[in-house]
């Protein structure tokens, strides 16, 4: 079983879409209705955490979730989720140069994982306003995906060095991000 966080977001149910149809099933909880010791109880094979039109602060149990299952169980996070992950382990979240709310833009694959078999750029969709600020990762996480605005270098993509853990800015889940996203997430899934 796979649990998805509900961030509140129009675009949970898309993820749950993708997982239903890459043969997974799926528990969708809010992010307020649902507490660590039931997730330890469910025991998901991974953890989606959706998008949401919030701050990783405001976000329900998002960042305890981050830093007490990252080396239990695979983790993706989609935008808010993404932040989350980035804020859980000390990266500060800021306002982004360049709003961007359904505009898509070239993405960088830097190497991963759950980014094999894509192109070496690729068209994304983007929906958000805040930003993991540029050299606040801490040395265990790397980028694994960027794109330029405003001629400066935008995250898009992380991961844990040594643990299943990933966010990605853009949303995968997205319509205009067929077809690299749903490989995305089927990469995510047979992890």
């Amino acid at each position: 079983m796979i649990l998805l966080i509900d961030n509140y977001d129009s675009f949970t149910y898309n993820l749950v879409h993708y997982v239903e149809e890459l043969g997974h099933n799926v528990q969708v909880y809010r992010n307020d209705k649902i507490s660590l010791k039931k997730i330890a109880k469910l025991n998901p094979k991974k953890i989606i955490i959706s998008p949401g039109p919030c701050t990783p602060n405001e976000a329900g149990i998002c960042l305890e979730l981050v830093k007490r299952f990252y080396d239990k169980m695979p983790i993706l996070g989609v935008c808010l989720g993404h932040q989350s992950i980035g804020q859980a382990f000390g990266a500060k979240i800021i306002k982004a140069s360049k709003i961007m709310h359904g505009k898509t833009s070239k993405v960088s694959n830097l190497g991963s994982k759950i980014f094999k078999g894509l192109p070496t750029s690729f068209e994304a969709t983007r929906y958000h306003s805040l930003v993991i600020k540029n050299g606040t990762l801490p040395k265990n996480f790397r980028v694994i995906s960027e794109t330029i605005d405003n001629k400066k270098n935008v995250i898009m993509g992380i991961e844990h060095e040594n643990y299943p853990c990933y966010g990605v800015q853009f949303h995968p889940e997205s319509i205009a991000s067929v077809p690299f996203g749903k490989k995305i997430m089927k990469n995510f899934l047979n992890l």
